[in-house]
């Protein structure tokens, strides 16, 4: 389809989130192993990036016929840990996945404080970044990562299994719940929810928090960052007990936080479940699981029973940062210049399932992503959270309550104070 002119210029070009933990758990091999030799650029993407990284160094290399590369891929936890420490010590890949704006421990803005980042404001595409992105590529007026777009978080859902219980995505709260209660019925898992992968604890709430949130307080970001709200008095309160509601009336697998994200994944794919709360850029992964692909779609998750008050969360999908300390900085830059040109931009965000960054012109978005874009449209749209967030401690904290929260270890009220502690710590 060809996205409508009027969204890019308006919501989507204000969008400027993080959502700093998607990944993909599986590792995947990239050209020849694991080390890099020769005069191959090293580069350690996120599994969620597959699909149009591993297209655009291809496609490089295509018209480089002196550029080579070695490319894999290391779960969310890895790049947050084994990664960061990899870049402190000086060697870390030369090209690297960099979340955007704050929130994590690989966010643009932890690492570029850290000197970790090489400068890329002098490339052509950075002029082209819209003003409301700016803030998660890069700061003090410097551009810091390349992402092809944005992405929207919603619900994944198999169009069989929905079929099989005749029922239809639903708008407001309380048909969600009648849509679960249907599908449980009929033997079909409503909701998969693969929390032993942590950063797929968060998203449920992401899903909810822009209705229970910012649809009645737009400017929550700015008042937490003035100290003048906490995330116990507020929506988000809300939003985690629908999340545990979920629990309570048997709407999820068994165990979440003994499933991970893959085995979730494959429930949706198969039918045994009929959704899945994610991020569009992880959908190819979804597709790859069904026997079906075509089955598959997507629709904003409800968080309130009116549906005119229920908004969205979107934004700007993992990113590719060039390391301050690589030896091959130059060549790697000119990957990324390779990579703002429209065309690369277009081609990966149609690979990953997410609006473009910018184009020249008609730019094509992938058809599961249609019932969102009038919520970019008639700006209710928001964000991921974390993004604003002011440290690398809070993205953590929501992971382990989450868990909590699953597990009967803690409650709603106790789940928000640790994440209030940690939102004061200093950043």
């Amino acid at each position: 389809m060809t996205l409508d002119q009027s969204v890019s210029r308006r919501r989507l070009l204000q969008l400027m989130g993080g959502a700093a933990a998607v990944g993909t758990l599986a590792a995947c091999g990239g050209n020849g192993g694991s080390a890099s030799s020769g005069g191959q650029l090293k580069v350690i993407g996120a599994g969620s990036q597959e699909a149009g990284l591993r297209k655009a160094l291809d496609d490089y290399k295509k018209v480089h016929s002196d550029f080579d590369f070695n490319l894999s891929f290391s779960p969310a936890d890895q790049l947050q840990t084994a990664l960061r420490a990899q870049l402190a010590a000086g060697n870390a890949p030369d090209l690297h996945a960099v979340y955007p704006g704050n929130g994590s421990a690989m966010s643009m803005v932890q690492l570029s404080k850290a000197n970790l980042l090489a400068d890329l404001s002098d490339q052509s595409w950075s002029q082209k970044v819209p003003a409301g992105f700016k803030g998660a590529f890069g700061q003090d007026g410097k551009t810091y990562i390349f992402s092809p777009g944005t992405s929207v978080l919603g619900a994944i859902y198999n169009k069989k299994a929905f079929a099989t219980a005749g029922v239809e995505p639903p708008t407001t709260w309380s048909e969600l719940l009648t849509v679960c209660d249907k599908l449980k019925k009929k033997g079909i898992v409503p909701i998969a929810l693969g929390a032993q992968t942590p950063w797929v604890t968060q998203l449920i709430d992401y899903a909810l928090v822009p209705g229970t949130v910012y649809a009645k307080t737009p400017d929550f970001d700015d008042k937490m960052i003035a100290g003048n709200a906490s995330f116990a008095d507020s929506g988000w309160a809300d939003a985690m007990t629908k999340y545990l509601e979920l629990q309570r009336r048997g709407f999820f697998n068994d165990n979440p936080n003994g499933t991970t994200y893959e085995q979730a994944t494959s429930m949706v794919g198969t039918g045994k479940a009929a959704m899945a709360v994610q991020v569009s850029a992880v959908l190819q992964a979804f597709r790859e699981a069904s026997p079906s692909p075509a089955d598959l779609g997507m629709f904003p998750f409800p968080a309130t029973d009116v549906a005119a008050d229920n908004w969205i969360p979107g934004g700007v999908v993992v990113g590719i940062a060039v390391s301050a300390k690589s030896k091959k900085a130059e060549e790697a830059k000119k990957f990324i210049e390779y990579c703002g040109q429209p065309e690369t931009v277009n081609a990966w965000a149609e690979a990953v399932a997410c609006v473009p960054l910018y184009s020249d012109g008609d730019a094509k978005v992938d058809p599961v992503l249609t019932p969102f874009l009038p919520y970019l449209k008639d700006d209710k749209a928001v964000p991921f959270m974390d993004q604003r967030w002011p440290n690398a401690e809070v993205q953590p904290t929501h992971f382990a309550v989450v868990q909590e929260l699953l597990g009967g270890k803690t409650t709603v009220d106790g789940a928000l104070k640790k994440m209030d502690e940690a939102y004061r710590k200093s950043a």
